[in-house]
């Protein structure tokens, strides 16, 4: 019988992606960003649902669950109060209604007893009560968990990226692949956009119209050419720091206004890596941050990811959002794969 998924939470596709690509079928995905519409289907062929997963019933999604198939409830909570790289973890993320989302992915998943669950979050979810009733919900219906975070370069993101993954499954122990990758081999920044045409800082490459760059300032133009790949703020000359680096406070900021080295992952990319001065996004050798394409690519999107057309026109920072905030497809791979494996060691017969 076929595996088939329900993504939640599933944005523009990259976990989705990354599931068909291990032969799992996504029937469905859910998301209440109607942004993420034409990205997602166009690219996965997948029907997208609009619609709040809080106020989501079990038999919205069971309907798409064919007869006799291996039930597969996936998806990505949006738990940025628990993202080191958000404010609101440092100040009053728990005050944020997103982490209760999880708690609706408990219900449906309390509701529809899938054989199989998966989760991909930031690793600091593990700290919260939220993931200890998530996990325990999971343990008290009789589902055999394993989670951990993920090294994504271990499998195939060439960027350093931590992720929690959790697995989760009614059939028996399930756990994650082991790295595909090890230090000294890590997929690259070279390897994965090295091949891009140029552009220049505001140009947009005429052959792709997601390869673009933002336009830098005057003073910005003088401080990416004095900026050394790997380094920091601190290798310009005194007149093109800011007031900010100068102060005790702005010295524990190092990575702002840098430049990624070609032959090592990439920094984590978020959702305003379009933006020079809003980590170390320089390109490695061209002065100018990198491109949308670039941030998709070191997503581990595959370089022909449609995200806009003339009818399905985006703004710059509609476009980095919905990249920074999506599954790496690479790892999404690995999590599929991993449930193919565990499909089959438990003597499932999976067909097409």
């Amino acid at each position: 019988m076929p595996c088939v998924a329900i993504d939640l939470f599933c944005g523009i596709g990259g976990l989705t992606k990354g599931l068909n690509m291990a032969g799992i079928n996504v029937a469905a995905g859910f998301d209440i960003d109607e942004s993420c519409r034409f990205a997602y289907e166009i690219n996965n062929k997948t029907q997208f649902i609009c619609q709040d997963i809080t106020n989501l019933k079990v038999e919205d999604i069971e309907q798409y669950y064919p007869e006799n198939s291996i039930k597969a409830l996936v998806g990505c909570a949006p738990c940025q109060p628990f993202s080191k790289y958000s404010s609101r973890y440092r100040k009053d993320g728990y005050k944020d209604d997103k982490w209760k989302l999880l708690y609706s992915f408990k219900r449906l998943v309390e509701e529809s007893m899938p054989e199989i669950v998966s989760m991909e979050n930031v690793p600091n979810l593990v700290n919260e009560d939220v993931f200890d009733d998530f996990v325990n919900a999971l343990i008290e219906q009789g589902y055999h968990v394993e989670y951990q975070v993920v090294y994504c370069p271990e499998y195939g993101v060439p960027q350093h990226r931590k992720r929690l993954v959790l697995l989760a499954s009614r059939l028996g122990d399930i756990h994650l692949i082991p790295p595909i990758y090890e230090k000294g081999n890590y997929p690259t920044v070279r390897m994965a956009i090295g091949e891009l045409p140029h552009i220049s800082d505001g140009e947009t490459c005429k052959s792709d119209v997601l390869h673009r760059s933002s336009g830098l300032s005057k003073i910005n133009k003088k401080r990416i050419r004095q900026s050394v790949p790997g380094g920091t703020w601190r290798d310009w000359e005194e007149s093109l720091k800011l007031k900010c680096h100068k102060k005790e406070s702005g010295r524990s900021f190092p990575s702002v206004y840098g430049r990624m080295e070609w032959d090592k992952p990439s920094p984590t990319i978020t959702t305003q890596f379009y933006g020079y001065g809003n980590g170390r996004f320089g390109h490695p050798e061209q002065n100018r941050a990198i491109s949308l394409r670039e941030g998709a690519i070191l997503q581990s999107f595959p370089e022909n990811y449609i995200f806009l057309d003339e009818q399905h026109p985006a703004k710059k920072r509609e476009l980095s959002t919905h990249i920074g905030n999506a599954v790496p497809v690479e790892l999404g791979r690995a999590i599929g794969i991993s449930i193919q494996q565990h499909l089959q060691d438990n003597g499932v017969n999976l067909e097409e």
